[in-house]
């Protein structure tokens, strides 16, 4: 036996003093996404550096597309001791989680002074009822990410800062012939879409609920919904948008078929690598538009935590693979795919340089981060939201009709 909690990893590390006991060779079994934030590569590389300082414990890896990380999750919360150690999970999901006993409850591993250290709305990504599941790791929001060669053809000087003005400079760009559809979303029937109706719904002052029931029948919500729809009606959008996840976004605007797109952190190093983008050097990054005389700015919270599922057998060995992974000197060494949590990294050098346009729209939308509805049966509530908006999209259905048969069905399971 060695005493793995007397190891030091590093500065930040020390001050968790674990004094646990643990087996020579261990086994941390860790599931993350393969899309998005931090690169399969980047998450490799912190783990190798975390097992050369840590010889005894090993961390087996595992990626799957977001779509399939919260069945994975829910299902490997049977498998005992076989299940995962450390498992990344969304925003989105700390009600669920906690309340079926899926996570641990770590409030009492974090040290108090990260408290004040980190963003409020990076704990919101690990907090239900007052407790804490894990550490948040990914502080992610969408950003509006535009060409800025052809917004100057165009003779546009500045980006859109609210969605009206957007859908006015798209026009103005179809017009005179510079790209056939110059807004690109991910409004497949899935989350992504979700994410883009909440930054929308953010901007427009509406909400999903009101004293426990569906508001999104009107208000903020509804406006959301209407200028999908209409940007798809006059030719704006890319139709295919509604078949696209983020990943296809990426591509088209990369590809330089579209002059606007709303997408996440790591989409601004790739549309800039002339290895993967035709339009490297012309990108330019913004917070997402507000609505006139509602908001200035709109960001929807898609940030993700670290924890470590209730069944695991190593949970000392997991909380310290997760205090590695999240402390800010890590962060800041791999801050080009995905910002860091603390505060204090956004006057870094290392974090800046090569990004200024995005750390100034990052220290905007941090601000303003809007959440989607933090209960329990958020799964449920996304799901039969996704079924009806994209009936809209698709034109098989009325914005009031979608919507209110969405509310009739949310009641049912509230």
């Amino acid at each position: 036996m060695n005493t793995f909690g007397k190891m030091i990893l590093g500065s930040a590390f020390a001050t968790l003093a674990m004094t646990t006991t643990a087996l020579a060779d261990t086994t941390l079994n860790a599931l993350f996404m393969s899309q998005a934030a931090y690169s399969e590569d980047d998450i490799k590389s912190m783990t190798a550096k975390f097992e050369e300082a840590n010889p005894g414990v090993t961390v087996a890896l595992e990626f799957v597309p977001y779509e399939a990380l919260h069945d994975k999750i829910i299902a490997a919360a049977g498998a005992g001791d076989d299940g995962y150690d450390v498992v990344l999970f969304d925003v989105i999901w700390p009600a669920e989680f906690a309340t079926r006993g899926f996570l641990q409850d770590v409030t009492d591993r974090i040290p108090a002074d990260y408290t004040d250290k980190v963003f409020d709305g990076a704990w919101t990504t690990v907090e239900y009822d007052g407790k804490r599941y894990g550490m948040p790791w990914i502080l992610d929001t969408k950003y509006l990410f535009y060409n800025a060669d052809m917004l100057a053809e165009a003779g546009i000087s500045a980006p859109p800062k609210t969605w009206a003005e957007l859908a006015e400079q798209a026009k103005q760009i179809k017009d005179k012939g510079i790209v056939e559809f110059p807004l690109v979303w991910s409004w497949s029937q899935s989350e992504a879409m979700i994410c883009d109706f909440t930054t929308l719904t953010a901007a427009n002052d509406g909400a999903f609920f009101d004293e426990g029931q569906p508001a999104f029948t009107a208000g903020g919500a509804k406006d959301a919904v209407s200028f999908m729809k209409a940007t798809l009606d006059e030719g704006l959008s890319n139709p295919s948008s509604r078949e696209y996840f983020e990943e296809d976004v990426r591509r088209v605007f990369s590809n330089g078929e579209a002059a606007f797109a709303l997408n996440w952190t790591y989409m601004n190093a790739l549309a800039n690598d002339p290895k993967e983008s035709k339009v490297a050097g012309k990108v330019k990054v913004a917070p997402a538009p507000g609505a006139e005389g509602k908001s200035t700015a709109s960001s929807v919270n898609g940030s993700m935590g670290l924890g470590i599922p209730a069944n695991s057998p190593h949970a000392d060995e997991a909380w310290a693979y997760i205090s590695f992974l999240t402390q800010k000197d890590v962060q800041d060494n791999y801050a080009k795919l995905s910002l860091p949590i603390w505060k204090a990294s956004y006057s870094e050098p290392k974090v800046i340089e090569g990004q200024e346009d995005l750390i100034a729209a990052a220290k905007e939308s941090i601000a303003v981060m809007y959440p989607r509805p933090l209960v329990p049966s958020y799964t449920e509530v996304s799901d039969i939201l996704q079924k009806n908006i994209h009936q809209v999209l698709l034109g098989q259905a009325s914005v009031d009709e979608a919507l209110e048969a969405a509310a009739d069905r949310v009641k049912r399971i509230r």
